[in-house]
């Protein structure tokens, strides 16, 4: 694997998925323009809001998003991680949090369900159920095989609490490991840095990890 520039484009998205896509987009073109080969967006790229919001309008969140990533992939010749997204599992009310892995030509290289979801008291009074909305989804994240890139695996946010997840992905050979999330501010500020460093120590691999929030 060559040295290459690598991206991790930082959003603060909000409820309005055409904003957002338009910001990704100048974000994009403005890593693609200095040299990015690949590039990482976070969890949640295209719609941040209430949960009851981004289930009603969880088909064209899913469709417009993954429309954007192959028509940015397309634009701008380069791979693209499509931090995560909503995509509406049939019969439930519910949602994956799906990412994607999207290469120059607009193909789809690798998909993955998020498998732990984040159902959390936390000591600043604040109860999450991501379950409450999301399914889990039921298969190990993939390791896309990539002489150029280097072998890139697929994991999202919470997932990075679970170190056997990611030694399953450096047993499949993973070089480089996606990490796009949308960390609370409270266990961020202790637990984020740390938790990177830890899986890329123990792994022995890269880490990308574009993240929500910030100025």
């Amino acid at each position: 694997m060559k040295s290459y520039l690598a991206a991790a484009i930082q959003l603060t998205s909000v409820p309005d998925l055409h904003k957002n896509l338009a910001q990704a987009e100048e974000l994009i073109e403005l890593a693609v323009r200095q040299g990015a080969e690949l590039v990482g967006l976070p969890e949640n790229f295209s719609y941040m809001g209430e949960e009851k919001d981004k289930l009603a309008q969880g088909d064209a969140i899913a469709l417009e998003s993954e429309k954007f990533l192959k028509k940015m992939a397309q634009r701008f010749q380069v791979t693209i991680l499509g931090g995560s997204f909503p995509l509406p599992v049939d019969n439930t009310g519910k949602v994956y949090n799906t990412t994607l892995l999207i290469d120059p030509s607009g193909q789809e290289l690798a998909r993955y369900y998020k498998v732990h979801l984040f159902d959390v008291d936390v000591p600043d009074g604040n109860t999450y159920r991501e379950s409450s909305t999301v399914v889990a989804g039921t298969q190990l994240p993939p390791v896309h095989f990539s002489e150029k890139l280097g072998n890139l695996g697929l994991s999202i946010c919470y997932d990075v609490r679970f170190p056997e997840l990611y030694r399953h992905l450096a047993e499949k050979g993973a070089d480089v490991i996606f990490i796009p999330a949308a960390f609370t501010a409270f266990t961020g500020k202790d637990h984020w840095q740390v938790l990177l460093q830890a899986r890329a120590i123990e792994n022995t691999a890269y880490v990308i990890a574009p993240a929500q929030t910030g100025n």
